[in-house]
């Protein structure tokens, strides 16, 4: 899509032929608020649904029942500058919001979020990718995309960046899960057995039982006593970061395809052409 309410010539091949061969459709409608789209957030989403929904019926009209997601992403721009920011609290606002739309229409949805103007990870960096990350996360998307290692407005990427957004991943993943409300996990027995019979919590079986299910602990994330971090060099989270991203680096050869791949591959040596394809389609 070509904001405003156009679809380039080379978008349109694109999603006919994926289309054509039954390929899961992640549109990615991405006007930009007062650039491309009104610079209202109401007006943005109204744009953003209707070019969003236009590509959803041109698939369908391609190959009925073909796959698609209500990616939905309208994006914001600093009319200081007119430059792209993708942590702004608007950006998080509205992300959440388009999906809250897919969501009414019953579509898979699809979000730009978790993304940071922020060059390095810093303050700012952990700021904006937990604020865009979280709502998007809390309003129901199905996939959320630009997340994992995207820094300074989408324009870079970094191995640190990756370790880092992975642990706080988790963690907000943990935050989408709740709270499981039970008698076991109420646990009023164990409160009478630790606040009036002797007893402590740390200690007690039920503690046990909960601690690997109930909490994430972060392998980056600093949670040592302050005499602790001093011992151990007063590390910051990137340093942890690059440490870890360079160990996995060093360490980490994986192999996709067992040994019997190169056999089964001389022994039917299947190639498809584009045209093949297509015309399975």
């Amino acid at each position: 899509m070509v904001s405003p309410l156009r679809i380039g010539k080379e978008n349109m091949e694109i999603l006919i032929d994926t289309a054509k061969l039954g390929l899961t459709v992640d549109l990615a409608v991405p006007p930009q608020a007062g650039a491309t789209a009104p610079a209202t957030l109401a007006g943005t989403l109204v744009q953003t649904v209707a070019e969003t929904l236009a590509c959803v019926a041109i698939v369908n009209l391609i190959k009925p029942g073909c796959p698609v997601c209500f990616a939905a992403w309208p994006f914001i721009t600093d009319l200081r500058s007119g430059s792209f920011t993708g942590g702004s609290g608007e950006q998080a606002l509205i992300g959440a919001a388009a999906i809250q739309m897919g969501n009414f229409y019953g579509l898979p949805t699809s979000v730009g979020a978790g993304m940071t103007d922020a060059k390095i990870p810093d303050a700012q960096y952990g700021l904006e990718k937990a604020l865009t990350f979280t709502l998007a996360a809390h309003a129901g998307a199905n996939r959320l995309c630009e997340f994992g290692g995207m820094i300074g407005s989408l324009m870079g990427c970094s191995f640190e960046s990756m370790v880092i957004d992975d642990e706080a991943g988790g963690m907000i993943l943990r935050s989408l899960r709740g709270i499981e409300v039970t008698d076991e996990t109420m646990a009023v027995d164990v409160i009478h057995q630790c606040a009036i019979d002797p007893g402590h919590f740390l200690g007690n079986p039920h503690t046990l039982n909960y601690m690997n299910t109930e909490f994430v602990y972060p392998r980056l994330m600093d949670r040592e006593r302050t005499d602790t971090w001093e011992n151990e060099g007063k590390t910051d989270l990137l340093d942890r970061a690059r440490d870890k991203a360079n160990s996995i680096l060093d360490s980490h050869f994986p192999n996709y395809f067992g040994a019997s791949d190169a056999q089964v591959r001389e022994e039917f040596p299947i190639v498809m052409s584009a045209e093949s394809m297509a015309r399975r389609g």
